[in-house]
């Protein structure tokens, strides 16, 4: 005989947003040592402890990590990556390494050319085979094997501009080039899952278009990768906003009001019915607070800590109704300083500027 308080549980684990079948449950968190050298601290319900602590306290299994070419640490250099990666490791995380192949942010309007890299294609289809690989190996050496590597960040557009851009020297030169990491990481480990990262995965016409160019034979194939990496975030405006915290430069986003669940729904649909990979949403935010001066949201949900769990929720179910469905990354959720994300909304973490967690934390949690 169920009591009322045992009805109550169970209908709250059935709204929590993560409560169904997803193997993965991520958050990309890669300011965090940088936050920490700054003196930012964290407390969940009062109890101070570390950022990625506390993630895993709530529920995140997945640590997305980028890592840019820059020898810097405050710049996401290969050393702090590999720190960040091991603490994820020890605290029971896989990895998803974000491999922007550039000194900096990398998008679909910005994929510089590391500056110690060469500018032929000959060249740097032998530089991103052996930095492919070395990266790979490092992660391996140290203890904490990468479980999914992004080969290239938002790479609708191409990479290594100009030569790798599309709208320059068309589709093989990328073909080549995505070939090229992919041979890095299947030399140097069977069981990396290699990620084919695309900014408006909501966008169905522009997703089935960069995949019918982007297979050419003797180049690129549908065997060099596993995953396909999508990102889906929730407002208009085609905003272009620059922010500088104490490391580096904050890159662009864009955003559209095509960024529905509907819209969603139909373009994973699409992809999955085509090719067959696995799919995982590996940049999602919503805003928790404030305001979005300007900003059309792309569903009707409120800003607030609901709102942020309820976005979730419904990318959830679009996910938990197509075959190999992964899992769902939050970008960024405690990027004190940077709070708009690089939105029109001025608050998207899921803390408070004091490091205090808000109460969407539980966005993560599978059981309660």
């Amino acid at each position: 005989m169920f009591t009322y308080k045992i009805w109550q549980s169970l209908v709250l684990l059935a709204s929590l947003p993560f409560a169904k079948s997803l193997d993965f449950k991520g958050a990309d968190y890669s300011s965090l040592i940088n936050l920490e050298n700054s003196g930012i601290t964290y407390t969940d319900d009062g109890t101070a402890g570390k950022f990625d602590a506390i993630l895993a306290d709530n529920g995140v299994n997945l640590a997305r990590i980028r890592i840019w070419t820059s020898t810097n640490d405050e710049d996401y250099s290969l050393a702090y990556g590999l720190e960040l990666g091991k603490r994820a490791v020890d605290l029971g995380m896989s990895l998803l390494i974000d491999l922007h192949y550039s000194d900096t942010w990398a998008d679909p309007g910005d994929q510089a050319i590391p500056s110690s890299w060469p500018t032929d294609l000959d060249s740097l289809n032998e530089e991103i085979f052996t930095y492919t690989n070395s990266l790979v190996t490092a992660f391996a050496d140290q203890g904490t094997p990468i479980d999914f590597l992004q080969i290239g960040n938002e790479i609708n557009s191409g990479i290594l501009f100009p030569v790798g851009e599309i709208s320059v020297n068309g589709y093989s030169p990328l073909s080549q080039l995505l070939n090229s990491a992919a041979s890095g990481v299947r030399e140097a480990s069977s069981t990396v899952k290699i990620v084919v990262h695309l900014a408006n995965g909501w966008d169905g016409a522009a997703m089935l278009s960069f995949y019918e160019q982007i297979f050419i034979a003797g180049e690129f194939s549908t065997d060099d990768f596993d995953v396909m990496g999508l990102f889906i975030l929730s407002v208009c405006l085609c905003l272009n906003t620059s922010h500088t915290n104490s490391a580096s430069l904050f890159f662009p986003r864009f955003y559209d009001t095509g960024a529905t669940y509907s819209a969603l729904q139909s373009s994973l649909q699409d992809l999955v019915d085509t090719y067959g990979k696995e799919i995982m949403i590996v940049e999602t935010d919503w805003p928790s607070s404030g305001t979005c001066d300007g900003v059309t949201l792309s569903e009707d949900l409120p800003i607030s800590t609901t709102g942020q769990e309820e976005w979730i929720s419904g990318i959830t179910d679009v996910l938990n109704d197509l075959d190999g469905a992964l899992g769902v990354v939050y970008w960024e959720p405690g990027w004190i300083g940077n709070d708009d994300l690089g939105s029109g909304c001025s608050d998207n973490l899921l803390v408070s500027d004091e490091g205090e967690t808000l109460a969407s934390i539980v966005l993560f949690a599978d059981d309660i």
